[in-house]
């Protein structure tokens, strides 16, 4: 690169600096309790369609301007939303019955049993093709609505009356509760969803909301706004009158906005978490969260088991988690991480212990060239690496691209893409190798192990096992929880060592907070963020 480009690029660089810092969040220095916070968030959201939405930044939107009949609580588990009370339930505990509270949409409209029952039947319409409509199957004759073996009719939730939900399950399962609280099982209103068609959720003002907050601002790629929903339920619980949030996917100017009082959070990035260490206002975050390397077994290369394996022993997650991330997350030992329970006395991962994934560059040089061999391919053909355009993310791509460079022999060529990019290229198969993550959506494997059955949207590589399929069906409906838990390890153990991805690190966080932000609750499953109970006191 020329001495002018390099001069040009730095200046154009310092500029968007400049103008990030001048238009991102309208902190102050000046003391203020004023209830507004300012956030920042990675990547543009997607979608805000719960029938159909997949990814967290959408997911983190819907729980704070949406609810279900219950929502995640403070504690991390379920507690009541628009369910008025605990649900009356049957003796084979497969009927739940379930009254609604006088609740209403942002437009003032009441929201009724009928919401929920469209919403629920509209993402397991086939014309909708969610990709999340299998989070529906434990209701009875939802699968077989989804597949086109069944009609809407037959599925198992009906509209009593206008505050009266009844849903009827397959066989009984220890996280229905949980279940309730996910965005795929929000209401949503028929008239709106009709008015807008293609449109609707893609804007700001092309859905109503229920929830603590409305969205009532949407930059696309910028930035977006959340304000008090002055209609809902228990508006009396939320103190934040306005949570702005800034688009900003480079780190490094993350901590300039916070250091610089623009933002309240800021995520610390790999390359300053030495210089925060201690710093009084870090604070760590654990996370239910996978993640790994899928690969693409549509094509011939990743077909061969030993090609598999040889990318799962290449790449050293000790030095990953302690040298690039540095951020609390720990090497990955299989698929499901440690904070999932098994059942109520023990984690899963306490119980289920496996020697697949482990790092063994000897053993990998060696499979590598076997199976390159038995490919009759080039072993220095090249293969593509897919991931975000975030700055983090680019260091953890060149990460894995090195590591199989040297540990391996592979040839791997990375392709950086914006967030949604990214997303639709794993579901078109148009990867190779995709960098990918798997946050829990509930508190058991299954939310884990069922990924990655045959036909599964999520399953992105294509790995297929009959034994696997066979044994995780069984557990979707096994009420023993006992033989339950046992099957599901088994599963697990068959994908490891069939190495249907390369499993990388189980991600915890790091952030720099503002000692005047309160109440903000994370959570390690499901959505990440809950503002309801949030709220600023002692800002200077």
């Amino acid at each position: 690169m020329s001495k002018r480009l390099r001069f040009s690029s730095l200046l154009a660089i310092l500029l968007v600096a400049v103008l990030v810092l001048s238009a991102c969040g309208g902190g102050s220095d000046s003391a203020s309790n004023e209830q507004v916070l300012n956030m920042l968030e990675a990547q543009e959201p997607p979608g805000l369609d719960s029938a159909k939405t997949t990814d967290s930044v959408s997911f983190n939107i819907l729980n704070n301007t949406m609810e279900g009949l219950y929502r995640i609580g403070q504690d991390g588990n379920p507690t009541l939303g628009i369910a008025a009370e605990e649900p009356q339930e049957s003796e084979d505990k497969l009927t739940y019955t379930f009254k609604l509270r006088d609740a209403q949409w942002s437009d003032g409209k009441p929201v009724t049993a009928h919401d929920f029952e469209y919403a629920w039947k509209r993402a397991l319409d086939p014309a909708t093709a969610s990709e999340y409509a299998y989070i529906l199957y434990p209701v009875k004759n939802a699968e077989k609505y989804n597949t086109q073996n069944g009609t809407a009719d037959e599925v198992g939730v009906k509209a009593k009356d206008e505050k009266t939900l009844e849903v009827t399950l397959e066989s009984p399962i220890p996280y229905f509760k949980d279940l309730l609280g996910f965005p795929t099982y929000l209401p949503q209103r028929k008239d709106i969803v009709e008015k807008y068609g293609d449109k609707y959720s893609l804007e700001a003002g092309n859905l109503v909301y229920n929830g603590p907050f409305v969205l009532s601002e949407w930059k696309h790629n910028q930035n977006f706004v959340l304000k008090k929903n002055t209609g809902y339920w228990d508006v009396k619980t939320v103190k934040l009158e306005q949570i702005n949030f800034d688009i900003v996917k480079d780190g490094p100017t993350g901590i300039n906005l916070y250091t610089t009082n623009k933002v309240d959070v800021a995520p610390i990035p790999g390359e300053f978490v030495d210089k925060y260490k201690d710093h009084k206002e870090k604070i760590n975050v654990e996370q239910s969260s996978s993640w790994y390397l899928e690969m693409n077994q549509t094509k011939p290369a990743f077909q061969n088991k030993k090609i598999r394996q040889a990318i799962t022993l290449g790449i050293d997650r000790d030095k990953y988690v302690n040298e690039i991330l540095k951020n609390g997350s720990i090497p990955a030992t299989g698929l499901v991480p440690v904070d999932i329970k098994l059942n109520d006395t023990q984690k899963y991962r306490d119980v289920a212990k496996f020697d697949a994934v482990r790092f063994d560059p000897a053993e990998a040089k060696k499979l590598w060239a076997e199976g390159m061999k038995e490919l009759n391919m080039d072993p220095n053909q090249a293969f593509e690496l897919v991931g975000d355009d975030t700055t983090g993310a680019k260091r953890n791509l060149e990460y894995v691209k090195e590591q199989l460079r040297v540990n391996v022999g592979a040839n791997v060529k990375i392709t950086s893409v914006p967030f949604k990019e990214r997303l639709q290229r794993g579901k078109d198969g148009k990867f190779d190798i995709l960098l990918s993550g798997w946050g829990a959506d509930f508190n058991d494997p299954m939310t884990y192990v069922d990924l990655f059955t045959t036909g599964n949207s999520f399953n992105r590589g294509k790995w297929s096992n009959p034994e696997f399929d066979a044994l995780v069906k069984k557990s979707k409906n096994n009420a023993n929880f006992e033989e339950r838990g046992q099957d599901l390890i088994k599963a697990e153990k068959i994908f490891l060592e069939d190495y249907g991805v390369a499993p990388i690190y189980f991600r915890g966080l790091i952030f720099l907070e503002k000692p005047h932000v309160k109440g903000l609750v994370r959570h390690a499953i499901g959505p990440d963020y809950s503002y309801k109970w949030a709220y600023v006191e002692g800002k200077k």
